[in-house]
């Protein structure tokens, strides 16, 4: 039996697979339809990004649009022509990953020979690399990606002497991957350093609740602890004013 033409065989696929999709909910596509608003778009000269037509601008307040996240799949499509659609299941881009991990290391090297500023550029581009993963792509890999790096960048901000932004990295980390004791670790050695030791034994003693046993963690706590004694012990600047007129 001879085969169908391309042609035809593609007509059949598409009757079949028209088949295949689910008769839309009558309902739920009202409550679609009261709910579409019309927007005025326009595209910039690549006709990959979607701007507001009144202003040429992804995201406009003024015209109440964001088109960030849009873009965003539009530049993935558009760079990755033979792309399947949807993708397959677990897919995960390993040159992304290749080139996360190798400018991190780059900047670990960086670091190690106390190269701060380039440190911190090299891990922020790796950070860039990390967070410009697809949406399909599992969120997990970004998060372990972003948090070591953002981890390595607040350990060079640090050193650096930049402690707020050292805070800030140690943040993100802990937003990242909260029971790591690494995120919990920056973030205590950031407070000390900016002199909020309260705050700091804080960080800590939350970070322990994951990780109890950390000897990193155990010893910095034990470390605030003894400075917490020490101002304990000094003498209130009150109390020195009361025993001098006591004695006068």
């Amino acid at each position: 039996m001879a085969a169908a033409p391309p042609q035809q065989q593609q007509a059949m696929q598409a009757q079949v697979q028209q088949q295949m999709l689910p008769r839309p909910d009558p309902v739920m596509q009202a409550v679609i339809e009261a709910d579409f608003r019309p927007v005025d778009l326009a595209l910039d000269p690549t006709n990959v990004n979607a701007l507001c037509a009144a202003h040429s601008l992804e995201k406009c307040d003024d015209c109440d649009v964001d088109y960030v996240q849009l873009n965003r799949l539009s530049k993935v499509l558009a760079a990755n022509p033979t792309l399947l659609c949807p993708p397959p299941p677990n897919v995960v881009n390993q040159k992304l990953s290749q080139m996360v991990n190798q400018t991190k290391e780059e900047g670990n090297t960086l670091f190690r020979t106390r190269q701060w500023d380039k440190a911190i550029a090299r891990y922020s581009q790796a950070a860039t690399f990390a967070a410009n993963r697809a949406p399909w792509e599992a969120q997990q890999f970004m998060r372990e990606e972003l948090s070591t790096v953002l981890s390595n960048r607040s350990a060079a901000f640090f050193e650096h002497g930049d402690i707020v932004s050292a805070l800030t990295d140690a943040e993100a980390v802990i937003q990242l991957k909260k029971p790591w004791s690494k995120g919990h670790f920056r973030k205590a050695k950031a407070l000390i350093a900016l002199g909020k030791i309260p705050q700091a034994k804080e960080a800590v003693q939350y970070g322990l609740q994951f990780d109890p046993t950390n000897s990193e963690m155990v010893g910095v706590l034990q470390d605030i602890e003894t400075v917490l004694r020490s101002y304990a012990n000094q003498p209130r600047p009150d109390a020195e004013s009361n025993a001098t007129e006591t004695a006068a």
